[in-house]
């Protein structure tokens, strides 16, 4: 193999090196953007489901304080 060859091997596999270390990078990032969104829409999801279960247990208390003390829930 002449040294023309060899470093035209050399420059093919470092390009090819290079072309993988993109497209890994890449798909970390778009994993990343990925796991953040969800993690966003999760926070959301689970804020509003919070806020449900703090009224009914609301609700469940007022209920409760309407039986102990006598009154119909009419």
């Amino acid at each position: 193999m002449s040294a023309s060859e060899v470093v035209q091997r050399q420059l093919k596999e470092d390009w090819d090196n290079r072309e993988f270390e993109q497209v890994a990078a890449d798909n970390i990032k778009s994993i990343a953007n990925f796991l953040s969104s969800f993690e966003l829409s999760c926070r959301s999801k689970l804020a509003t489901l919070g806020d449900k279960i703090n009224l009914l247990e609301r609700k469940v208390e007022f209920l409760e304080a309407r039986v102990t003390k006598g009154d119909t829930l009419s």
